[in-house]
């Protein structure tokens, strides 16, 4: 069995940071025009397939997933924390939320026409990413499209005292090289459509990647 001790450690600090968090984090209407971008070429792919609902994996306090549904993506939010999931069915009540791991969905096999994975795959231990993206082949549909984005780096382990307005953390950050992603979702049955890598620039003091990759729709 994985070790997954971790996840009490990042359930406590989203429940504790969730309203600041809501607050602070930038609604996808106001991303710089690369990330919004890929956000809607995401929301075309799997609303022109029509393979199924679109699962956004680490939700938070559902932002995102509203706005796929506002591209008329049929979507629904999965996220560690209560709190953050007790926070996007106030904030969104036409829309589905739910606690879960992205360790173990709650999801039943091939039934997900896209997985979102936006910047919710950082917390979790590399050797436990080959378990997560396993559950991210399972779960989708063949032909189904996965975008995962987030920051990389070379192998950098990050351990926050505070978050978000200064609340006290106990999560750890991991940074993998591209790569090392992209080899990843290769091993796990996942084929890869693009990769973005976005440098640091004015404001920015990290990298960020974005993948768009699919299950392929014969094996």
């Amino acid at each position: 069995m994985p070790d997954l001790t971790h996840l009490a450690a990042v359930r406590k600090s989203y429940d504790t940071v969730a309203l600041d968090y809501a607050r602070l984090v930038k609604p996808p209407a106001e991303l710089d025009p690369l990330s919004r971008g890929m956000l809607n070429v995401f929301a075309e792919v799997v609303r022109t397939a029509g393979l199924g609902p679109v699962a956004d994996l680490g939700c938070g306090p559902g932002k995102v997933t509203a706005y796929l549904a506002e591209q008329h993506v049929p979507a629904f939010g999965v996220d560690l924390s209560p709190a953050m999931v007790e926070l996007a069915r106030s904030t969104y009540p036409g829309l589905a939320f739910t606690v879960g791991s992205m360790t173990s969905l709650p999801v039943r096999s091939g039934s997900l026409g896209g997985i979102l994975a936006y910047y919710s795959t950082h917390h979790t231990p590399p050797a436990l990413l080959p378990v997560v993206f396993g559950e991210f082949h399972r779960t989708l549909a063949p032909g189904g499209c996965l975008m995962l984005a987030g920051h990389v780096g070379a192998g950098q382990r990050l351990r926050p005292t505070q978050a978000y307005g200064g609340h006290p953390v106990s999560y750890e950050s991991y940074l993998s090289r591209p790569d090392r992603i992209a080899e990843l979702l290769k091993h796990a049955g996942l084929g890869i459509t693009a990769r973005l890598v976005e440098e640091p620039g004015e404001g920015a003091e990290r990298t960020f990647a974005t993948f768009l990759a699919h299950r392929p729709a014969r094996p």
